[in-house]
């Protein structure tokens, strides 16, 4: 008996740091005002925003003049982001579109719903907040195509007239509830993500 107790403890505690260490899945910045998903891709960490609090957004204090139009909803903000062999830590950059600056990063999951985040200016000027887990992980292939597709809302057509058939209708897309569409799905095929990823 005691046996089996060890062995479930010993199983549940590595299935928990396992997952503590995976740094993929969808992520709600601190303020709130977007959702990061994070994949693999290729091997390293990519990071883009998959929800805006206020859709619309542009890229618009980018130093490149040709991305000031670019729009913030799947742009990479985690960018080529390379596991430390020694930590369950990963290097690379952070975009800020704030201020349009790249910052060497490091993210670290601080348990199974926490991402640590960090970025430093001439490698001592830092900051850093904590993100937390709304959605994942991700499984990671070549091209994530293990992401699961946002689920098709299934709306009956529209129809006039007061016949049981079209009221038949009206009753079953009443039923179907609306799912929100995932304007973003895998990030690893965002232009900006791939060119670099593959």
């Amino acid at each position: 008996m005691r046996t089996i107790i060890f062995f479930g403890v010993l199983s549940a505690l590595t299935t928990t740091s396992a997952f503590a260490a995976d740094p993929t899945g969808d992520w709600r910045v601190a303020d709130g005002v977007a959702h990061i998903r994070v994949a693999e891709c290729n091997g390293n960490m990519w990071g883009a925003v998959v929800w805006e609090k206020e859709p619309g957004g542009l890229d618009e204090h980018n130093p490149d003049a040709s991305k000031r139009s670019r729009p913030t909803l799947g742009m990479p903000i985690l960018i080529n982001m390379k596991k430390k062999p020694t930590a369950d830590q990963w290097e690379g950059e952070v975009y800020n579109a704030n201020d349009g600056k790249t910052y060497s990063s490091t993210i670290k999951p601080v348990g199974p719903d926490k991402l640590e985040i960090k970025g430093c200016v001439l490698g001592f000027l830092c900051g850093g907040e904590t993100w937390t887990r709304i959605a994942g992980p991700i499984a990671p292939s070549g091209a994530n195509n293990s992401l699961p597709k946002a689920a098709k809302t299934t709306v009956a057509p529209k129809t006039t007239g007061s016949d049981s058939s079209s009221a038949k209708g009206q009753k079953q897309a009443a039923a179907t509830p609306a799912v929100a569409a995932d304007p973003v799905g895998d990030i690893c095929l965002i232009p900006d993500i791939a060119r670099f990823a593959h």
